[in-house]
């Protein structure tokens, strides 16, 4: 398809196919069907809506939502004026709801009553009390006496035209326009400030490299994810594309909607893929409008390919971060089974990407090594963490992503793991120091190990092992139960062993790699 065209912000998209194209669907969930015209005109209100909250330049402004069009709709709004987005998942716990207000510190909170996912009045109304800035939450509900989104839209009336221009014109291209919260070693997740530059530059390359035109997309994944903001949204909204929203992964109807509305471009993680083709609905349905189908974030099985190829759409896969914005590697356009399975592909050549072996030389083929990015497409910083930010983005502005991957002779990489431990579970980031400080703030736990172990459906879950405080003798239904009431489900491990004793390195650590060994064996 043409690449589209390189403009400053992320809504100037918005302006720019509403007058290319003004009729051409948008946004579609449901039975809600958003032109760009529409959209233009959804984004305006809300902006202003936003300015007559008393929203300024740089304030957050947090969402918590299923994947709708009111989700993305408010990071164009927001992200117009200066302030930057923060996207909550209702499946989280309320403890980890709550972390995140605080630590972003919106001064607006918006959330939507009912959803796919259940009710949701007692969580915002929980959330109100947090966040040392936040000044109103905004409940949006269809029912009688409820704010609906349109009456919410239509408080920004006073604001005027000139108002809202002259503070469009304040925001540029470096200014940050999301946080995206990505766990990390320390035990707690971190904010990553992703700049509007970032956004279009990632959409724009992706675009090109994803090939798919029209670009009609299936968008499933949780808004808390960089995967919605970014490499689905705002993909589609470059490219001038339709988003189709589905509030909850339903592996049952995605073969249904991508057959009635003739979806071309279709993106998941492995695990969704795999749950999507094992169920009967798949071999059912007409997919032949599929022009592309492209996965990330964890490793695609050899027989999961031989399934999607079937389809005919072009495979392809990618190496990208929360920190990276989008992904900075692709699969050749004529990429075997091989290169699909074995590899992420090579660094596309607009970006700065470099295999560093642990002597801090660049690797050569055959060399193992931690991925590194620099570029404007790298995320400005962890939020109010610039000891954090000083550790992954050195002097030279290289993103250490602790990534480690080897290069091969025709240039591809392969990820062979992470420096820290990190594992991903249906392709989300799980760093075991998270779970292991949640463990250990359960009063009969002294001390926990948790590493990931392979599993044929999603990819690897989490396995814990943990020694008893004095004589208490906790279950491993309690624990999980507890792990349950502070962490997303993800997280939680696949099993818990309870013992005297773990294994002891020499300098006092627990011995991870006899644990895995463990693992291994009794699988």
């Amino acid at each position: 398809m043409p690449i589209p065209p390189d403009l400053p912000v992320l809504a100037d998209y918005v302006d720019h196919w509403a007058r290319v194209d003004p009729d051409r669907e948008a946004l579609v969930s449901d039975a809600r069907r958003w032109t760009y015209a529409g959209l233009a005109r959804q984004v305006e209100a809300l902006a202003k809506a936003l300015l007559a909250e008393g929203v300024e330049h740089g304030d957050r402004v947090a969402i918590l939502g299923t994947p709708r069009p009111e989700c993305f709709t408010l990071l164009l709004a927001a992200s117009r004026i200066g302030a930057l987005t923060v996207g909550l998942n209702p499946k989280y716990p309320l403890p980890e709801l709550g972390y995140f207000v605080d630590d972003a510190d919106p001064v607006v909170l918006l959330g939507f009553l009912r959803d796919a996912e259940g009710d949701h009045r007692d969580r915002l109304e929980s959330l109100a009390k947090h966040g040392a800035s936040l000044e109103r939450v905004i409940m949006l509900g269809d029912g009688a006496g409820e704010l609906s989104w349109e009456e919410w839209l239509a408080s920004g009336a006073t604001v005027s035209d000139a108002e809202l221009a002259n503070r469009a014109a304040t925001v540029g291209p470096r200014d940050p326009a999301l946080i995206v919260y990505t766990s990390g070693t320390t035990g707690r997740p971190k904010g990553a400030v992703l700049p509007h530059c970032g956004l279009v530059r990632c959409s724009r390359v992706q675009a090109e490299r994803w090939n798919v035109d029209p670009v009609r997309l299936l968008v499933n994944l949780p808004i808390n994810h960089i995967g919605f903001m970014g490499d689905m949204c705002a993909y589609a909204l470059v490219a001038g594309g339709t988003a189709f929203f589905m509030e909850r992964f339903d592996p049952a109807r995605i073969p249904a909607l991508i057959e009635k509305e003739r979806i071309t471009a279709w993106g998941q993680v492995p695990t969704m893929f795999q749950l999507t083709v094992a169920h009967p609905a798949y071999a059912r349905a007409d997919l032949s409008s599929l022009q592309g189908i492209v996965w990330g974030g964890a490793h695609a099985p050899r027989a999961l390919l031989e399934v999607l190829a079937r389809t005919g759409a072009h495979l392809a896969t990618s190496y990208g971060l929360t920190e990276t914005t989008g992904s900075v590697t692709y699969t050749a356009d004529d990429a075997d089974l091989d290169e699909l399975e074995q590899t992420v592909g090579a660094p596309d050549p607009r970006y700065e990407v470099r295999i560093v072996r642990a002597d801090g030389l660049p690797a050569a083929p055959g060399e193992e090594g931690e991925i590194q990015v620099r570029g404007d497409h790298v995320m400005l910083g962890y939020w109010r963490r610039p000891e954090v930010t000083a550790q992954a983005i050195d002097a030279e502005g290289w993103l250490h992503t602790g990534d480690v991957a080897l290069l091969r002779a025709d240039g591809r990489y392969s990820i062979r793991g992470r420096l820290s431990g990190m594992y991903k579970s249906g392709g989300e980031n799980v760093y075991p120091r998270e779970v292991e400080s949640v463990l250990e703030r359960h009063p009969d736990v002294a001390l926990a190990a948790v590493i990931g172990v392979p599993d044929p459906v999603y990819g690897e879950v989490g396995r814990a092992w943990v020694i008893p405080e004095g004589g208490a003798r906790p279950s491993e239904a309690g624990l999980r139960d507890f792990c349950r009431e502070q962490l997303v489900n993800f997280k939680v491990p696949k099993s818990i062993a309870v013992r005297e004793m773990l294994p002891i390195l020499p300098i006092g650590k627990v011995d991870k790699r006899a644990l895995r060994e463990e693992a291994l064996a009794s699988r």
